[in-house]
């Protein structure tokens, strides 16, 4: 465990690159796999519970247990992330792996105006003035402007990557509510991970489109998605970020939906038409102007030029 840690703390910046990739990945396996959105929401979390548990144990023996609030507050923020990967799942159905990533990105306006709601927390003008610009973005993706839409149902998939954002927005207030210890992420996220698994099932069996006992290949991408999305890709990512700079963390975050466009486009023949591909340009730097702390890093050059 040590060893993992310190190996992250002298590179934190290629391991959250490296975790970004790993996640890009996640919407073409899925699509490799060609499986429900039940069925890979559930196998995506069994195979990436073995390895969040280990590391879960050794951070448990290294720093202790985690409190009851703690393990309680991961079992409900689960639920929501039940959400997010079911609604993304559709999403990409709807409307492509890649604009389905970028749309799911969202969520780092919404949680500004969810903890506005709930907690009472004003969020930053940046967030405020990037939101008319990711709504106008959101708008050009769904295709009701222009022609040559890709998806099979853009407008649906819009709406669908927005309860994306939703979901994953409570997912993050939760979870983050539920602890304040950066030193051991895998703890909170392997629990939630097992709710998400349970929820997903229920949901599929009601549903009716989940599939216990996919076929090969399918297996194997389901497999891949859990390991390397599921666990690792969150771990490396968890475990850099509170070492990097703001500016830095909010560059490589942005890197994980720019690489499922560029993948989707070479891997998946997903050619998004050119109001879509305005739309993502949008959304990308409206996510941008609101995470990225220009100001501060005007200053910092100001600084060294004088």
């Amino acid at each position: 465990m040590s060893a993992l840690y310190d190996a992250i703390a002298a590179r934190p910046r290629l391991a959250a690159l490296l975790g970004a990739f790993c996640i890009s990945f996640s919407g073409i396996f899925y699509r490799y796999a060609d499986v429900s959105p039940s069925t890979v929401t559930v196998f995506r979390s069994l195979y990436g519970l073995p390895i969040l548990i280990l590391v879960a144990m050794l951070e448990r023996r290294r720093y202790g247990p985690m409190s009851r609030r703690t393990v309680y507050l991961a079992i409900i923020a689960g639920v929501f992330f039940a959400g997010d990967l079911l609604t993304w799942h559709n999403a990409v159905n709807a409307v492509g792996a890649g604009l389905a990533t970028v749309l799911g990105n969202m969520q780092v306006l919404v949680v500004g105006f969810v903890a506005w709601v709930v907690l009472g927390e004003r969020p930053p003008r940046p967030v405020i003035a990037a939101t008319p610009v990711v709504l106008v973005g959101a708008i050009l993706i769904s295709g009701v402007i222009g022609t040559g839409a890709y998806g099979a149902n853009p407008p649906l998939g819009v709406g669908l990557g927005t309860a994306t954002a939703l979901f994953y927005a409570g997912y993050l207030l939760i979870i983050r509510r539920g602890t304040n210890d950066t030193r051991r992420p895998a703890g909170p996220v392997a629990i939630a991970t097992a709710s998400t698994m349970v929820v997903a099932i229920i949901v599929g069996l009601i549903i009716g489109d989940l599939n216990l006992v996919p076929s090969w290949p399918s297996h194997g991408w389901l497999a891949l998605v859990g390991i390397t999305s599921q666990s690792v890709g969150y771990l490396l990512i968890s475990m850099s970020l509170p070492r990097l700079p703001a500016a830095v963390v909010s560059i490589i975050l942005l890197a994980q939906p720019v690489g499922t466009v560029i993948l989707a486009r070479v891997l998946l023949t997903e050619i998004p038409s050119t109001f879509q591909f305005g739309g993502v340009l949008l959304i990308v730097g409206g996510i941008a102007l609101a995470t990225i702390p220009v100001g501060r890093l005007r200053d910092r050059a100001r600084g060294v030029t004088t």
